[in-house]
C-alpha cells in the first residue's frame, strides 16, 4: 500500500493498477500453488484438507472485486458512458466505497459473528495446539517494530517506484511485465515464505489466509482505499484496469475458485496453480498497455516501442 500511495501521489497511476493485479495474482497463484505443491509432497500420503466455507466466502468476495472492475472497463470500451473519460471515474468511486463497506462487513463477519466458521478444522487443530509458541516479544515491542519497519518502506518505496522505467529499459522488459509479474514476486517474498512453511506443517487454513487472505484485502480494500486517496489527492485513479487485465483476474478468480471448492488440496492441484501463472506471466510479457504514456507520466519503454513495432 506504501508503494502504491507514493506512486499514485508522483501520477503512475498504472503502476499502482499493475502491481496491485499482479499482487493479487501472485497470492492466488503462485504463493497458494507453490504452497499446495510443497504441503502435497510433504504429505503425499492423502489430501490436504481446510475450512471449505471460509475459502467460498473469500472466492464470492474476489468475484466481488471482479464485477467492481468490469463494468469501468466494460463502460469505457464500449463508448456507453453518459460522459466519456468522467462516468467511469464517477462510477469507480461509487463502488470503490461499496467495496469498502463491504469489507468492512467482512472483517465484523470473520472477526464477530461467524468467527466459529474461521476455527482450524481436524488435524490441523491439533497440530495448532501442540505446535503453539511461547511469546517472543510484546505487543508494545511489536507495534515499534511495524513503525520502523513502515518509515523504512517508506524510504524504499520511493526509489523501487523511481527505478521501474529504468530498469524497463536496462533490462529491455515491458513495464507491465516488470509491474504485474516481478514487482509482486519480491513484494509477496515473505508471504510465500511462510504460505509454504505452514502447508508442510498441514496447516492450510493459515496458508490460505496467508494467500487468499491477502488477495482479498488488496482487491476489497486496497485497491477501493487507493482510489478514494486519489479522489482526495485529484488524481483521477479509477477501477479500469483495462480489458486485459480484468479479463485475467476473472479467469485466475474462477481457477481458483474451483481449486477451493472441494475443500482439499494435493501437490497436482499446486502444480497447476504454478503453471496457469507460468501462463499469465508469459501473456504480460507479450502484453503492450495501450495507457503506459498517459497513466505512467513517461514515454513508452524501449521493450515496449519494439513490441508495439512487431
Amino acid at each position: 500500500m506504501i508503494i502504491s500511495i507514493y506512486a499514485l501521489k508522483n501520477g503512475m497511476i498504472r503502476v499502482v493498477q499493475q502491481s496491485l493485479l499482479g499482487s493479487i495474482l501472485s497470492n492466488m497463484l503462485l504463493v497458494l500453488g507453490c504452497a499446495f505443491f510443497a504441503g502435497g509432497l510433504v504429505h503425499s500420503d492423502r489430501d490436504q484438507v481446510f475450512n471449505k466455507a471460509s475459502a467460498v466466502v473469500n472466492s464470492g468476495l474476489l468475484l466481488m472485486a471482479v464485477l467492481g472492475l468490469m463494468f469501468p472497463a466494460v463502460l469505457h470500451f464500449t463508448h456507453s458512458e453518459a460522459q466519456y473519460g468522467k462516468s467511469e471515474v464517477a462510477l469507480s468511486r461509487f463502488s470503490s466505497c461499496i467495496m469498502l463497506v463491504a469489507y468492512a462487513s467482512y472483517l465484523f463477519f470473520q472477526l464477530k459473528s461467524h468467527r466459529s466458521m474461521y476455527s482450524p478444522i481436524g488435524d490441523e487443530e491439533e497440530a495448532t495446539e501442540e505446535d503453539e509458541d511461547e511469546k517472543e516479544i510484546t505487543q508494545w515491542e511489536a507495534i515499534c517494530w511495524l513503525f520502523m519497519l513502515t518509515i523504512w518502506i517508506s524510504i524504499l518505496s520511493g526509489y523501487l517506484v523511481d527505478a521501474i522505467q529504468g530498469a524497463s529499459e536496462s533490462l529491455n522488459l515491458p513495464v507491465a511485465f516488470i509491474s504485474v509479474i516481478l514487482l509482486p514476486i519480491v513484494g509477496n517474498a515473505a508471504e510465500h515464505a511462510s504460505a509454504i512453511m505452514f502447508a508442510m506443517k498441514n496447516k492450510l487454513d493459515i496458508t490460505l489466509g496467508v494467500a487468499i487472505g491477502s488477495s482479498t484485502q488488496i482487491s476489497m480494500f486496497v485497491i477501493p482505499f487507493c482510489v478514494v486517496i486519489g479522489w482526495m489527492m485529484g488524481r483521477e485513479m479509477d477501477l479500469n484496469f483495462q480489458l486485459f487485465e480484468t479479463a485475467t483476474l476473472f479467469i485466475t478468480v474462477l481457477v481458483v475458485a474451483f481449486m477451493l471448492q472441494e475443500g482439499t488440496s494435493n501437490y497436482f492441484k499446486g502444480l497447476m496453480l504454478i503453471l496457469c501463472y507460468l501462463i499469465v506471466a508469459a501473456s504480460f510479457f507479450v502484453h503492450v498497455d495501450p495507457d503506459a504514456s498517459k497513466y505512467l507520466g513517461i514515454v513508452l519503454s524501449d521493450a515496449d516501442s519494439k513490441l508495439k513495432k512487431k
